[in-house]
């Protein structure tokens, strides 16, 4: 396996950067907060492929594999886009076709607050933006008419950037797909996830390395103090691990003849949802008072990281799946 990427994929990847920095800082996507999706940023995000890269060129794709799609979703993460970025790129193909709809999901019977059973609510994020929501069960893909859903927004969102409404209930919809497809969509989910955590692991040693080198305390960098320097050091470890085990599932999942995909996308998902959480958990702690404020940015990474972690499978699930399928 060759980790080194293509002259090709580093292009890719350096213009999905310059997208996110050019047309989506972090100033305009705070000031979308309580303000719904951005249809003009999903436009400029279906314009330039983020979607459609893997769809057949007949369909208007460029026939890119995983790999190419993980780049592409670690900038992403890196850029802190919100919406429902993995759900819309997996459904297309699906319904009316067209390029710049925004498709939300759901997985039900995978954890609390998805329409398991009993009287848990099920949990929808940006409801009211979504023309098509997704349903994943062990049936299959189903789609569902998001206006048909009887639901409420929640008082308050864990991300300030995600909005959510919960539900008791959904309608049935029209079944998409069978239990195969929905098997192979929870897989590319979760190394896509992967992917985004992995890039927001990796923004926020950045982040904190910048902030440490340029607070000083007692006349130097606080970042030359030792414990931020084992700080510092274990975060970039962690991110590392994080970018090595996505780019590994991606891998796996093109060319499944490497060995055991499942494997490999369980193993990205549970490291790099702890790198992201982790590396969040402990930017926040060197920004000292001011990693508690609105104003720093580290903690908007961490409640993404806590909002895309149960995606496709917490690290948790990850693990204990991982343990399963070692043994």
């Amino acid at each position: 396996m060759d980790f080194q990427l293509t002259p090709e994929q580093v292009e890719f990847r350096e213009a999905t950067t310059k997208l996110c920095a050019g047309r989506f800082p972090i100033e305009r996507l705070r000031a979308g907060e309580g303000r719904g999706l951005d249809r003009t940023m999903w436009a400029d995000l279906a314009q330039f492929g983020v979607f459609s890269l893997r769809q057949p060129a007949s369909a208007g794709g460029s026939e890119l594999g995983v790999s190419e799609a993980a780049l592409v979703f670690e900038e992403l993460g890196r850029g802190l886009i919100p919406g429902p970025l993995v759900w819309t790129h997996l459904a297309a193909g699906l319904g009316d076709g067209a390029s710049d709809r925004i498709v939300g999901g759901i997985e039900r019977g995978r954890g609390p607050g998805n329409g398991g059973g009993g009287h848990e609510l099920v949990v929808i994020e940006h409801l009211p933006d979504l023309d098509e929501l997704v349903v994943l069960d062990d049936e299959g893909i189903w789609l569902v008419d998001p206006r048909a859903v009887d639901a409420a927004p929640a008082p308050r969102a864990l991300d300030p950037l995600t909005p959510v409404w919960t539900a008791h209930a959904l309608p049935t919809g029209r079944q998409a797909g069978g239990p195969e497809d929905s098997a192979r969509w929870r897989l590319e989910g979760a190394a896509l996830v992967a992917a985004q955590l992995a890039g927001m692991a990796e923004a926020l040693t950045d982040l904190t390395v910048v902030y440490t080198k340029e607070r000083y305390q007692f006349g130097r960098p606080v970042g030359s103090f030792q414990s931020i320097k084992h700080l510092l050091a274990d975060m970039l470890v962690r991110s590392e691990l994080a970018r090595t085990q996505a780019y590994a599932a991606a891998v796996h999942l093109d060319e499944p003849e490497l060995g055991d995909a499942a494997r490999a996308v369980s193993a990205a998902k549970s490291v790099a949802g702890r790198a992201a959480l982790h590396n969040g958990t402990a930017s926040v702690q060197a920004h000292g008072g001011m990693g508690f404020t609105w104003e720093v940015d580290s903690h908007l990474y961490l409640k993404r990281a806590w909002t895309l972690d149960p995606l496709f499978g917490s690290a948790d699930w990850h693990a204990d799946r991982m343990a399963t399928l070692l043994a």
